[in-house]
Protein backbone atom coordinates (compact mmCIF):
# COMPACT_ATOMS: atom_id res chain seq x y z
CA UNK A 1 0.00 0.00 0.00
CA UNK A 2 1.26 3.46 -0.96
CA UNK A 3 0.06 6.60 0.84
CA UNK A 4 0.06 10.08 -0.72
CA UNK A 5 -0.94 13.26 1.13
CA UNK A 6 -1.41 16.31 -1.09
CA UNK A 7 -1.30 19.53 0.95
CA UNK A 8 -2.82 22.49 -0.88
CA UNK A 9 -1.52 25.15 1.49
CA UNK A 10 -4.12 27.78 2.38
CA UNK A 11 -6.64 26.50 -0.18
CA UNK A 12 -9.68 26.70 2.12
CA UNK A 13 -11.53 30.00 1.90
CA UNK A 14 -14.88 31.71 2.38
CA UNK A 15 -17.73 32.51 -0.06
CA UNK A 16 -16.88 35.48 -2.26
CA UNK A 17 -19.25 37.87 -4.01
CA UNK A 18 -16.87 38.09 -6.98
CA UNK A 19 -17.55 34.45 -7.83
CA UNK A 20 -21.28 34.33 -7.08
CA UNK A 21 -20.96 33.41 -3.44
CA UNK A 22 -18.75 30.40 -4.10
CA UNK A 23 -15.39 29.65 -2.56
CA UNK A 24 -12.35 29.45 -4.86
CA UNK A 25 -12.16 25.66 -4.67
CA UNK A 26 -15.84 25.30 -5.54
CA UNK A 27 -15.59 27.84 -8.34
CA UNK A 28 -12.45 26.27 -9.82
CA UNK A 29 -12.54 23.44 -12.35
CA UNK A 30 -11.49 20.49 -10.18
CA UNK A 31 -12.70 17.15 -11.60
CA UNK A 32 -9.97 15.16 -9.85
CA UNK A 33 -10.57 16.75 -6.44
CA UNK A 34 -14.27 16.06 -6.92
CA UNK A 35 -13.52 12.44 -7.90
CA UNK A 36 -11.51 11.90 -4.70
CA UNK A 37 -14.35 13.41 -2.63
CA UNK A 38 -17.13 11.58 -4.50
CA UNK A 39 -15.46 8.17 -4.50
CA UNK A 40 -13.90 8.42 -1.05
CA UNK A 41 -14.46 9.46 2.54
CA UNK A 42 -14.62 13.11 3.56
CA UNK A 43 -14.77 15.28 6.65
CA UNK A 44 -13.08 18.13 8.48
CA UNK A 45 -9.76 18.10 10.28
CA UNK A 46 -8.67 20.42 13.06
CA UNK A 47 -4.99 20.98 12.34
CA UNK A 48 -4.54 23.88 14.76
CA UNK A 49 -5.24 23.02 18.42
CA UNK A 50 -7.03 25.57 20.58
CA UNK A 51 -4.64 28.12 22.00
CA UNK A 52 -2.07 27.75 19.23
CA UNK A 53 -1.40 30.21 16.40
CA UNK A 54 -2.69 29.03 12.99
CA UNK A 55 0.74 28.98 11.40
CA UNK A 56 2.02 26.61 8.74
CA UNK A 57 4.38 25.10 11.30
CA UNK A 58 1.54 24.01 13.56
CA UNK A 59 -0.83 22.89 10.80
CA UNK A 60 1.69 20.92 8.76
CA UNK A 61 3.20 19.20 11.78
CA UNK A 62 -0.34 17.97 12.46
CA UNK A 63 -0.76 16.69 8.91
CA UNK A 64 2.58 14.89 9.12
CA UNK A 65 1.22 12.93 12.05
CA UNK A 66 2.55 14.62 15.18
CA UNK A 67 1.03 16.69 17.97
CA UNK A 68 2.13 20.30 17.27
CA UNK A 69 2.15 21.16 20.98
CA UNK A 70 5.73 19.81 20.89
CA UNK A 71 6.84 22.76 18.74
CA UNK A 72 8.96 25.61 20.10
CA UNK A 73 8.62 28.18 17.33
CA UNK A 74 8.83 28.39 13.57
CA UNK A 75 12.42 29.58 13.23
CA UNK A 76 14.11 26.39 14.46
CA UNK A 77 12.03 24.32 12.04
CA UNK A 78 13.62 26.18 9.14
CA UNK A 79 17.19 25.78 10.41
CA UNK A 80 17.89 22.27 9.05
CA UNK A 81 16.90 23.24 5.51
CA UNK A 82 19.59 25.93 5.41
CA UNK A 83 22.22 23.64 6.91
CA UNK A 84 22.13 25.02 10.45
CA UNK A 85 22.38 22.65 13.41
CA UNK A 86 21.20 24.42 16.53
CA UNK A 87 23.00 24.10 19.85
CA UNK A 88 21.14 23.79 23.16
CA UNK A 89 21.40 27.52 23.91
CA UNK A 90 20.54 28.72 20.38
CA UNK A 91 17.33 30.46 19.43
CA UNK A 92 16.45 30.67 15.75
CA UNK A 93 14.30 33.47 14.31
CA UNK A 94 12.58 33.43 10.94
CA UNK A 95 13.93 36.45 9.07
CA UNK A 96 11.77 38.10 6.43
CA UNK A 97 13.17 40.70 4.11
CA UNK A 98 10.33 43.23 3.99
CA UNK A 99 9.56 46.53 2.33
CA UNK A 100 8.71 49.39 4.66
CA UNK A 101 7.06 52.63 3.53
CA UNK A 102 6.42 55.58 5.85
CA UNK A 103 7.21 53.39 8.84
CA UNK A 104 4.65 50.72 7.94
CA UNK A 105 5.05 47.21 6.50
CA UNK A 106 4.25 47.63 2.83
CA UNK A 107 5.19 44.16 1.53
CA UNK A 108 6.13 41.21 3.76
CA UNK A 109 8.04 39.53 0.89
CA UNK A 110 10.05 42.57 -0.31
CA UNK A 111 8.41 42.10 -3.71
CA UNK A 112 9.52 38.46 -3.69
CA UNK A 113 13.21 39.24 -3.63
CA UNK A 114 15.32 36.57 -5.32
CA UNK A 115 17.46 34.16 -3.33
CA UNK A 116 20.58 35.52 -5.02
CA UNK A 117 19.72 39.07 -3.96
CA UNK A 118 18.85 37.90 -0.44
CA UNK A 119 22.23 36.19 -0.17
CA UNK A 120 24.05 39.47 -0.86
CA UNK A 121 21.99 41.24 1.79
CA UNK A 122 22.63 38.45 4.30
CA UNK A 123 26.38 38.93 3.79
CA UNK A 124 26.01 42.62 4.56
CA UNK A 125 24.01 41.89 7.71
CA UNK A 126 26.69 39.51 8.95
CA UNK A 127 29.35 42.14 8.35
CA UNK A 128 27.49 44.76 10.40
CA UNK A 129 25.77 42.68 13.09
CA UNK A 130 27.76 39.44 13.26
CA UNK A 131 28.72 40.17 16.86
CA UNK A 132 25.07 39.81 17.87
CA UNK A 133 24.20 36.62 15.99
CA UNK A 134 24.50 34.87 12.65
CA UNK A 135 22.36 35.42 9.56
CA UNK A 136 21.71 32.59 7.07
CA UNK A 137 20.34 32.65 3.54
CA UNK A 138 17.16 30.68 2.91
CA UNK A 139 14.91 31.02 -0.13
CA UNK A 140 13.75 34.40 -1.44
CA UNK A 141 12.42 36.54 1.42
CA UNK A 142 12.47 33.60 3.88
CA UNK A 143 15.77 33.55 5.79
CA UNK A 144 17.17 32.79 9.25
CA UNK A 145 18.80 34.53 12.20
CA UNK A 146 20.36 32.58 15.10
CA UNK A 147 21.39 34.03 18.45
CA UNK A 148 22.87 32.18 21.43
CA UNK A 149 20.48 33.26 24.16
CA UNK A 150 17.74 30.85 25.19
CA UNK A 151 15.84 33.65 26.96
CA UNK A 152 14.88 35.02 23.54
CA UNK A 153 12.51 32.07 23.14
CA UNK A 154 10.05 33.61 25.61
CA UNK A 155 9.51 36.83 23.64
CA UNK A 156 6.28 37.38 21.74
CA UNK A 157 6.79 38.17 18.05
CA UNK A 158 4.38 38.95 15.22
CA UNK A 159 4.30 37.40 11.72
CA UNK A 160 4.72 40.24 9.20
CA UNK A 161 1.97 38.91 6.92
CA UNK A 162 -0.51 39.50 9.76
CA UNK A 163 0.26 43.22 10.07
CA UNK A 164 0.75 44.53 6.53
CA UNK A 165 -0.09 48.24 6.49
CA UNK A 166 0.62 48.66 10.19
CA UNK A 167 3.48 50.62 11.73
CA UNK A 168 6.50 48.50 12.55
CA UNK A 169 6.86 50.28 15.89
CA UNK A 170 3.42 49.03 16.94
CA UNK A 171 4.41 45.42 16.36
CA UNK A 172 7.77 45.13 18.07
CA UNK A 173 8.72 42.11 20.14
CA UNK A 174 7.25 42.10 23.64
CA UNK A 175 7.39 42.37 26.60
CA UNK A 176 9.72 45.32 26.69
CA UNK A 177 12.94 44.19 28.34
CA UNK A 178 16.65 43.95 27.63
CA UNK A 179 16.15 41.02 25.22
CA UNK A 180 13.34 42.52 23.18
CA UNK A 181 15.09 45.90 22.99
CA UNK A 182 18.13 44.19 21.45
CA UNK A 183 16.10 42.49 18.71
CA UNK A 184 13.88 45.49 18.04
CA UNK A 185 16.92 47.72 17.68
CA UNK A 186 18.54 45.18 15.36
CA UNK A 187 15.51 45.35 13.07
CA UNK A 188 15.49 49.15 13.17
CA UNK A 189 19.22 49.38 12.50
CA UNK A 190 18.93 47.05 9.52
CA UNK A 191 17.24 49.85 7.59
CA UNK A 192 20.45 51.88 7.40
CA UNK A 193 22.41 48.88 6.12
CA UNK A 194 19.84 47.78 3.54
CA UNK A 195 18.43 50.99 2.09
CA UNK A 196 21.64 52.00 0.31
CA UNK A 197 22.87 48.53 -0.55
CA UNK A 198 23.67 48.02 -4.26
CA UNK A 199 21.11 45.20 -4.46
CA UNK A 200 18.32 47.56 -3.45
CA UNK A 201 19.54 50.40 -5.64
CA UNK A 202 19.35 48.07 -8.60
CA UNK A 203 15.89 46.84 -7.60
CA UNK A 204 14.62 50.42 -7.45
CA UNK A 205 16.09 51.11 -10.90
CA UNK A 206 14.22 48.05 -12.19
CA UNK A 207 10.96 49.30 -10.71
CA UNK A 208 10.92 46.76 -7.88
CA UNK A 209 10.39 47.35 -4.19
CA UNK A 210 13.61 47.41 -2.15
CA UNK A 211 14.16 44.99 0.74
CA UNK A 212 14.79 47.86 3.13
CA UNK A 213 14.26 46.16 6.51
CA UNK A 214 14.44 42.77 8.20
CA UNK A 215 11.62 41.37 10.30
CA UNK A 216 12.44 38.77 12.98
CA UNK A 217 9.68 36.49 14.27
CA UNK A 218 8.66 32.90 15.02
CA UNK A 219 11.64 32.28 17.28
CA UNK A 220 12.33 29.14 19.23
CA UNK A 221 14.84 26.56 20.37
CA UNK A 222 15.54 23.18 18.81
CA UNK A 223 12.40 21.02 19.16
CA UNK A 224 11.98 17.33 19.88
CA UNK A 225 8.92 16.22 17.90
CA UNK A 226 9.19 12.49 17.24
CA UNK A 227 10.35 9.97 14.65
CA UNK A 228 8.08 9.15 11.72
CA UNK A 229 9.44 5.69 10.81
CA UNK A 230 9.37 4.57 14.44
CA UNK A 231 5.84 5.84 15.06
CA UNK A 232 4.21 4.56 11.87
CA UNK A 233 6.52 1.76 10.73
CA UNK A 234 6.62 3.39 7.30
CA UNK A 235 9.30 5.14 5.25
CA UNK A 236 8.21 8.62 4.22
CA UNK A 237 9.33 11.56 2.11
CA UNK A 238 8.36 15.18 1.53
CA UNK A 239 8.28 17.34 -1.58
CA UNK A 240 8.00 21.09 -0.96
CA UNK A 241 9.55 24.38 -1.93
CA UNK A 242 9.25 25.76 1.60
CA UNK A 243 12.15 25.56 4.07
CA UNK A 244 9.73 25.24 6.98
CA UNK A 245 8.33 21.96 5.65
CA UNK A 246 11.81 20.70 4.86
CA UNK A 247 12.85 21.45 8.42
CA UNK A 248 9.89 19.67 9.98
CA UNK A 249 10.59 16.69 7.74
CA UNK A 250 14.23 16.59 8.78
CA UNK A 251 13.37 16.63 12.50
CA UNK A 252 10.91 13.73 12.17
CA UNK A 253 13.11 11.70 9.80
CA UNK A 254 11.18 12.10 6.56
CA UNK A 255 13.41 12.20 3.49
CA UNK A 256 13.35 15.58 1.70
CA UNK A 257 13.16 15.21 -2.08
CA UNK A 258 14.66 18.24 -3.81
CA UNK A 259 12.69 19.18 -6.91
CA UNK A 260 14.00 21.53 -9.63
CA UNK A 261 11.72 24.53 -10.04
CA UNK A 262 9.94 24.16 -6.69
CA UNK A 263 9.75 27.88 -5.91
CA UNK A 264 7.00 28.02 -3.26
CA UNK A 265 5.25 30.66 -5.37
CA UNK A 266 2.87 30.91 -8.32
CA UNK A 267 5.57 29.79 -10.76
CA UNK A 268 6.40 26.55 -8.94
CA UNK A 269 6.94 23.56 -11.22
CA UNK A 270 3.87 21.39 -10.65
CA UNK A 271 4.90 18.83 -13.25
CA UNK A 272 8.27 18.21 -11.64
CA UNK A 273 6.64 17.85 -8.24
CA UNK A 274 4.34 15.04 -9.34
CA UNK A 275 7.03 13.35 -11.45
CA UNK A 276 9.49 13.32 -8.55
CA UNK A 277 6.76 12.15 -6.18
CA UNK A 278 5.94 9.16 -8.34
CA UNK A 279 9.62 8.26 -8.58
CA UNK A 280 9.99 8.65 -4.81
CA UNK A 281 7.08 6.29 -4.19
CA UNK A 282 9.07 3.46 -5.73
CA UNK A 283 11.25 3.50 -2.59
CA UNK A 284 8.97 5.15 0.01
CA UNK A 285 5.66 4.12 1.58
CA UNK A 286 4.35 7.63 2.29
CA UNK A 287 4.76 10.75 0.14
CA UNK A 288 3.79 14.24 1.25
CA UNK A 289 3.38 16.72 -1.63
CA UNK A 290 3.10 20.33 -0.44
CA UNK A 291 2.07 23.19 -2.71
CA UNK A 292 2.44 26.72 -1.36
CA UNK A 293 0.85 28.70 -4.22
CA UNK A 294 -2.76 28.90 -2.92
CA UNK A 295 -1.48 30.30 0.39
CA UNK A 296 0.64 32.94 -1.33
CA UNK A 297 -2.39 33.99 -3.39
CA UNK A 298 -4.48 34.22 -0.24
CA UNK A 299 -1.93 36.45 1.47
CA UNK A 300 -1.89 38.73 -1.56
CA UNK A 301 -5.68 38.75 -1.90
CA UNK A 302 -5.18 37.52 -5.46
CA UNK A 303 -8.30 35.57 -6.42
CA UNK A 304 -7.33 34.70 -10.04
CA UNK A 305 -4.00 33.26 -8.90
CA UNK A 306 -5.65 31.26 -6.13
CA UNK A 307 -8.09 29.70 -8.58
CA UNK A 308 -5.26 29.02 -11.04
CA UNK A 309 -3.17 27.35 -8.33
CA UNK A 310 -6.08 25.13 -7.31
CA UNK A 311 -6.71 24.14 -10.92
CA UNK A 312 -3.00 23.39 -11.44
CA UNK A 313 -2.99 21.10 -8.42
CA UNK A 314 -6.02 19.32 -9.86
CA UNK A 315 -5.06 19.07 -13.52
CA UNK A 316 -1.34 18.42 -13.14
CA UNK A 317 -0.65 16.79 -9.78
CA UNK A 318 -3.84 14.90 -8.94
CA UNK A 319 -4.61 13.83 -12.49
CA UNK A 320 -1.19 12.22 -12.95
CA UNK A 321 -1.24 10.64 -9.49
CA UNK A 322 -4.57 8.97 -10.16
CA UNK A 323 -3.37 7.79 -13.55
CA UNK A 324 0.11 6.56 -12.62
CA UNK A 325 -0.17 5.29 -9.02
CA UNK A 326 -1.65 1.91 -10.10
CA UNK A 327 1.54 1.31 -12.09
CA UNK A 328 3.58 1.60 -8.87
CA UNK A 329 1.25 -0.27 -6.51
CA UNK A 330 -2.24 -1.55 -7.22
CA UNK A 331 -3.18 -0.62 -3.65
CA UNK A 332 -2.92 3.06 -2.76
CA UNK A 333 -4.58 5.75 -0.65
CA UNK A 334 -4.61 9.50 -1.39
CA UNK A 335 -5.58 12.28 0.99
CA UNK A 336 -6.19 15.85 -0.18
CA UNK A 337 -6.48 18.81 2.19
CA UNK A 338 -5.32 22.34 2.99
CA UNK A 339 -3.26 22.89 6.12
CA UNK A 340 -5.32 25.93 7.18
CA UNK A 341 -7.58 28.48 5.47
CA UNK A 342 -6.02 31.63 4.01
CA UNK A 343 -9.13 33.58 2.94
CA UNK A 344 -8.78 36.11 0.13
CA UNK A 345 -10.64 38.82 2.04
CA UNK A 346 -8.64 38.34 5.25
CA UNK A 347 -5.18 37.77 3.71
CA UNK A 348 -3.93 35.69 6.62
CA UNK A 349 -4.44 32.30 8.23
CA UNK A 350 -7.51 31.39 10.25
CA UNK A 351 -8.10 28.62 12.79
CA UNK A 352 -11.12 27.00 11.16
CA UNK A 353 -11.07 23.24 10.59
CA UNK A 354 -10.33 22.40 6.96
CA UNK A 355 -11.93 19.91 4.57
CA UNK A 356 -10.21 16.67 3.66
CA UNK A 357 -10.97 13.81 1.31
CA UNK A 358 -9.45 10.33 1.28
CA UNK A 359 -9.64 8.05 -1.74
CA UNK A 360 -8.42 4.48 -1.45
CA UNK A 361 -8.54 1.39 -3.60
CA UNK A 362 -9.94 -0.28 -0.45
CA UNK A 363 -13.03 1.96 -0.25
CA UNK A 364 -16.04 0.06 -1.59
CA UNK A 365 -18.89 2.30 -0.37
CA UNK A 366 -18.09 6.05 -0.52
CA UNK A 367 -19.96 8.56 1.62
CA UNK A 368 -22.51 11.00 0.17
CA UNK A 369 -20.18 13.92 -0.62
CA UNK A 370 -20.29 14.88 -4.31
CA UNK A 371 -17.68 17.63 -4.66
CA UNK A 372 -14.62 18.82 -2.79
CA UNK A 373 -15.58 21.93 -0.82
CA UNK A 374 -15.32 23.53 2.59
CA UNK A 375 -18.69 21.94 3.43
CA UNK A 376 -18.17 18.26 4.15
CA UNK A 377 -21.31 17.85 6.28
CA UNK A 378 -22.37 14.76 4.34
CA UNK A 379 -19.03 13.06 4.86
CA UNK A 380 -18.13 9.94 6.83
CA UNK A 381 -16.25 11.98 9.41
CA UNK A 382 -17.35 14.89 11.53
CA UNK A 383 -14.18 16.69 12.69
CA UNK A 384 -11.00 14.75 13.44
CA UNK A 385 -7.81 15.92 15.16
CA UNK A 386 -5.20 16.79 12.55
CA UNK A 387 -2.42 14.49 13.68
CA UNK A 388 -4.75 11.46 13.46
CA UNK A 389 -5.31 11.81 9.68
CA UNK A 390 -2.56 9.38 8.71
CA UNK A 391 -3.88 6.84 11.20
CA UNK A 392 -7.28 7.10 9.51
CA UNK A 393 -5.64 6.51 6.12
CA UNK A 394 -3.90 3.42 7.48
CA UNK A 395 -7.18 2.12 8.97
CA UNK A 396 -8.90 2.51 5.60
CA UNK A 397 -6.08 0.66 3.86
CA UNK A 398 -6.70 -2.32 6.17
CA UNK A 399 -10.49 -2.45 5.75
Amino acid sequence: MKYVIVIADGMADEPLDEINGETPVVHANTPNMDFIAREGYTGLTKNVPDGMTPGSDVANTSIMGFDPSMLKGRGPLEAPSVGVELNDNDVAFRLNFINVKDGAINDFTADHITTEEADELIKALNEHFGDIGQFYTGVSYRNLFVISDIAMEDLKSTPPHDVVGQQTSNNNLKPENEKSKLINKLMEDSVEVLENHPVNKKRIEEGKLPANMIWLWGQGAKPVIGNFPEKYGLKGATITGVDLLKGISTYIDLDVIEVPGATAYFDTNYQNKVDYALESLKTHDVQFIHIEAPDEAGHEGNLPEKIRAIENIDSIILEKLLKELPNIDEDYTIALLPDHPTPINIKTHTMSPVPFAIYSTNIKTPDDTQIFSEDMSQGKYDTIIGHTLLNEMIKISKE
